[in-house]
This record gives structure tokens, C-alpha cells and sequence, in this order.
């Protein structure tokens, strides 16, 4: 009997260790409304500081600014040059308009496409990898015009 219990509370201790990290894991994805005000807030900085300091603050994130659980700005001119990037700093300088998601759709392009026609919005979905689980995840961008042919935006994944 005593072999009994103590199985059971190993695997009520591993459920609730696995609903634990599960629930942990959610609370990590920044929301819609979050990406949204990440973006605003850098086109306000963009506006105040001026372009070049504002895009070194979203890759270097100065003072932890603009990264809040997984949203960072990315920016990019409408050639497809990053500009700023607050996850992975060695794709700036580098044009990335033909770079295409694991399902061939050149997301970075259906971006600048629709903040030339928009000004403002959601792109997506798309498939980007998740650096915190190395899978690729649906995700979708809130993207706003920054200054002069430039866009900012802040992504989101997909809850599952």
C-alpha cells in the first residue's frame, strides 16, 4: 500500500509540475494589446530621439527598453534592410524582403506591402521559430509607419 501512495504522489507531483511549466510558459507570450503598445511607444521614440538612436535602443534595449517577455521591436526600410532588431542584432544592415517562412510566404515583404498601403496593422499569420522552444510557431506582426519609407513592428505568437 505504502508503494501505492507514494506512485500516486510522483505522478500528482509531475501533473502539477507539467500544468505549472505550461501555464509559466503561457504567461511568457506577450499579447496583442502589448505588441500594439511596444509599437507605439517605439514610433514615439522614433519621433523624439530620431531614427538612429531610437533603432540602436530596440536592438541594444537600453535600460531594458522595448523587451517585455517574447516582444522586441524589429524595423526595416521598404527595400527590406533591417534597421533595428531586438532579438537578433546581426540581421541589421542585412535586406531580408525575399526571406521566406518554412511554408515559402516571404513574410517581411507582405509586411513593408501592407504598411505602404495601410500606414498600419496586423501581417500575419506567419511561421517564425520560437527561440524559447527551437519549433516554428504561427505568429503575426503589428506593424505601424515609422520614419520615412520605414516600418516598426512588434510580433506575437499564437496561443495553442
Amino acid at each position: 500500500m505504502k508503494k501505492k501512495n507514494r506512485i500516486i504522489q510522483v505522478l500528482a507531483g509531475f501533473f502539477l509540475t507539467t500544468i505549472y511549466s505550461v501555464s509559466a510558459m503561457a504567461v511568457e507570450h506577450g499579447t496583442e494589446a502589448e505588441a500594439q503598445e511596444m509599437v507605439k511607444k517605439a514610433v514615439a521614440l522614433v519621433k523624439s530621439a530620431g531614427p538612429e538612436k531610437a533603432y540602436k535602443v530596440f536592438t541594444e534595449h537600453t535600460d531594458g527598453a522595448f523587451k517585455e517577455k517574447d516582444l522586441y521591436v524589429f524595423a526595416y526600410n521598404f527595400d527590406g534592410t533591417c534597421v533595428a532588431q531586438g532579438a537578433t542584432p546581426k540581421m541589421v544592415g542585412k535586406n531580408l524582403l525575399a526571406m521566406k517562412d518554412v511554408d515559402g510566404n516571404a513574410f517581411i515583404k507582405g509586411m513593408i506591402d501592407m504598411v505602404k498601403t495601410s500606414s498600419k496593422g496586423w501581417y500575419g499569420p506567419y511561421k517564425f521559430s520560437n527561440p524559447a522552444n527551437q519549433t516554428y510557431e504561427l505568429k503575426k506582426s503589428y506593424c505601424e509607419r515609422g520614419a520615412g519609407d520605414t516600418m516598426l513592428c512588434v510580433g506575437t505568437y499564437f496561443e495553442k
